[in-house]
């Protein structure tokens, strides 16, 4: 029997073939837990602005689904509102977001053309351009759309401590659905607890 390749109504431009029982349910409140997506021109005027166009999977994401819900790590990054709006503790994902979003970075060519695990020697800034931080993992763990050259579309973590700069996906939409599918902490464990 082939598989669905409807959309689901509940989880907007991911096939309802790819969310099995207990996921929607989990997508529609992870979607309807962060902010609200974007309309056409606001994603095409970050595109101008940049000079690059977001990968087509990305970008419906943020224009059906949300501009940053929940998500992986600390949930997804906004495309164009600071991850923190409100006042409070400065994160470092707030650097990493505002970083980005310097003249040139994003469109900057992406300078990795196979993956590079273990330790990292190399700055993550020269390592990252023409990237995206889609997720703040915790620990200087950030999840990244690539935006341009030939891993174009792919989705990869950097740790420059132990993991290296690898790919975790060949597109978002697989990587967000594997989230959804993938087990999720129900409940915190008893006792000190630390993820890093």
């Amino acid at each position: 029997m082939p598989l669905a390749t409807t959309t689901s109504p509940e989880i907007p431009g991911i096939p309802t073939s790819q969310t099995p029982h207990g996921a929607k349910s989990q997508a529609a409140a992870a979607i309807g837990a962060g902010n609200a997506p974007l309309p056409e021109a606001e994603i095409s005027a970050f595109e101008e602005a940049h000079g690059i166009d977001l990968p087509v999977e990305y970008r419906s994401f943020v224009a059906q689904a949300g501009n940053g819900p929940a998500g992986p790590g600390h949930g997804l990054m906004p495309l164009v509102a600071s991850p923190r709006q409100a006042g409070g503790e400065e994160w470092a994902m707030d650097d990493e977001w505002e970083h980005d979003r310097l003249p040139g970075r994003l469109a900057a060519y992406f300078p990795l053309t196979e993956p590079l695990p273990g330790r990292i020697n190399t700055p993550a800034d020269a390592l990252t351009r023409g990237t995206l931080m889609v997720a703040d993992q915790g620990c200087g763990m950030y999840v990244r759309l690539i935006l341009n050259g030939p891993r174009a579309g792919e989705v990869w973590q950097i740790d420059p401590d132990w993991g290296g700069f690898v790919p975790v996906s060949a597109g978002f939409r697989a990587w967000y659905t594997e989230w959804l599918q993938g087990p999720q902490i129900r409940s915190a464990p008893s006792g000190p607890s630390f993820l890093c």
